[in-house]
C-alpha cells in the first residue's frame, strides 16, 4: 500500500482506531518503532498500532533521552510511522515540552502528524528513563494542569498519563497521582518503573476499570513478564518500547566491525535483507505501478 491516493488512507481517524484497540477485550500489543522502516515491518508482522519511544528517538539521534529533544524532532519521526505504517501511534510527548500552552500545541502538532494517542509523564526535566534513578517529579497539580490542557486541545487523541512515582512515593502515591490525572481528562494511566508482579497487581486493584498501560523494556527494572501476563493482572495495553532499536544498533555494531576487520561485509551477508526483499518491504513495485498509471493516463500510449 502506497497511501499516496485517498482509497489507500484509513478512513476512519487515529484516535478512534486507537481507542477501539484500547477498548478490546485482548490486552494491545504495541512494539516501539524507531523509524518508517520498522513501522512497516511492525504493520506487516500484525502489529495494529505502534510506539514512538522519545528514548528510542533520542538514541537514533546519538542523544541520550534527558529531554533534549524538541518538538520537531519528535514530530518528524511521528510521521515517518504514519505515514509508512497507516497504523495509529501512541507517541512519547515526555513532559509535554513546556507547560499548558505547550502541551496543546504539542496534541494538535502531534494529532496533525497521525498521532493516535500520546503519552505525558510527572518528572521534572532533564527528565530520565523511568529505570533510571534520581528523578524528580513535578507537582501532581502541575501534571493534572497539563493533562487538563492536553483533554482541552485533543480532537480524537488518546491521553496517557504516565506517573514515576511509585520510586519515591510507593504505589500509594503513584495511585493518588494516577486519580487526579483522571480527574483532570486523562484516558489512560501508565504507571512506570514498577518492579514486582504484586505492585502491577496492587495498582490494577486501585484502579478497576481504568486503562492501563505496561512498560516491557528489556534490561529495566520491571521483571519480565508477556502480554498475556499482564492481561491476566488487568492490564490493558503493552509497550515494548526500544527493542527494535536495541536490536538494529547491536547488528549495525556488528556490521561496522566486520567492514573494519575484514575489509569487506561478506561475513554478514546473512544477517541482511537482499534487495529484493527490502524492496518488496517498502513498495517499491507499488510506487512505480502508480507512477506508471498516471503518466499513462496523462501520455496515453507512450507508456509500456
Amino acid at each position: 500500500m502506497t497511501y499516496l491516493v485517498d482509497e489507500d488512507r484509513p478512513r476512519v481517524p487515529a484516535g478512534q482506531r486507537f481507542r477501539a484497540l484500547m477498548d478490546a477485550p485482548a490486552i494491545m500489543r504495541i512494539p516501539g518503532a524507531h523509524n518508517g522502516l520498522s513501522a512497516i515491518q511492525a504493520r506487516d508482522a500484525g502489529f495494529e498500532a505502534l510506539y514512538l519511544s522519545g528514548g528510542a528517538v533520542s538514541a537514533s539521534m546519538g542523544l541520550p533521552d534527558l529531554g533534549i529533544l524538541t518538538l520537531e524532532d519528535v514530530t518528524f519521526h511521528l510521521r515517518q510511522l504514519s505515514r509508512a505504517s497507516a497504523l495509529p501511534v501512541l507517541v512519547d510527548g515526555d513532559t509535554g515540552f513546556g507547560e499548558a500552552l505547550n502541551v496543546m500545541n504539542m496534541v494538535r502538532t502531534f494529532e496533525d502528524a497521525g498521532a493516535g494517542a500520546v503519552q505525558i509523564e510527572d518528572q521534572l526535566l532533564p527528565k530520565k528513563c523511568g529505570h533510571l534513578n534520581d528523578k524528580r517529579l513535578a507537582g501532581a497539580h502541575d501534571m493534572a494542569a497539563k493533562v487538563s490542557a492536553a483533554r482541552r486541545a485533543r480532537r480524537d487523541l488518546v491521553i496517557i498519563a504516565r506517573t514515576d512515582a511509585a520510586a519515591s512515593e510507593g504505589i500509594e502515591g503513584a495511585v493518588s497521582r494516577a486519580k487526579l490525572y483522571l480527574e483532570a481528562g486523562a484516558d489512560a494511566i501508565f504507571p512506570e518503573a514498577l518492579t514486582s508482579v504484586e505492585m502491577f497487581r496492587a495498582v490494577a486493584e486501585a484502579l478497576p476499570g481504568v486503562p492501563l498501560l505496561a512498560n516491557m523494556t528489556e534490561f529495566g527494572r520491571t521483571p519480565a513478564l508477556t502480554a498475556d501476563e499482564f492481561q491476566a493482572l488487568g492490564y490493558a495495553m503493552v509497550i515494548w518500547p526500544v527493542s527494535s532499536l536495541r536490536v538494529a544498533a547491536k547488528a549495525q555494531a556488528a556490521l561496522y566491525e566486520t567492514i573494519r576487520r575484514d575489509g569487506t561485509p561478506a561475513a554478514v551477508l546473512s544477517a541482511m535483507q537482499t534487495r529484493a526483499e527490502l524492496y518488496d518491504t517498502i513498495g517499491l513495485a507499488e510506487y512505480e505501478a502508480l507512477d506508471r498509471s498516471i503518466i499513462k493516463t496523462v501520455l496515453p500510449g507512450e507508456v509500456a
